[in-house]
């Protein structure tokens, strides 16, 4: 059987390992886009669900907003 010829030339991958293990960066945080994803989103995620917890016991102590 003839072999699969690789995905992407030895010589890329091995000049994207070099430049991917040199940063001094977390694992998570070393593309440029990474920061967004792994920081941004879910602070405000936290924050909009610690808001929303926040108003609705406000709401509770407060009584506003019952039902019939």
């Amino acid at each position: 059987m003839a072999e699969e010829a690789p995905f992407r030339p030895r010589e890329k991958l091995i000049e994207k390992q070099r430049f991917y293990q040199n940063i001094h960066n977390h694992t998570h945080l070393k593309g440029p886009m990474d920061k967004i994803t792994s920081v941004a989103i879910p602070l405000a995620l936290a924050g909009s669900c610690l808001f929303l917890i926040g108003r609705g016991i406000y709401n509770m102590s407060h009584g506003i907003g019952k039902k019939g």
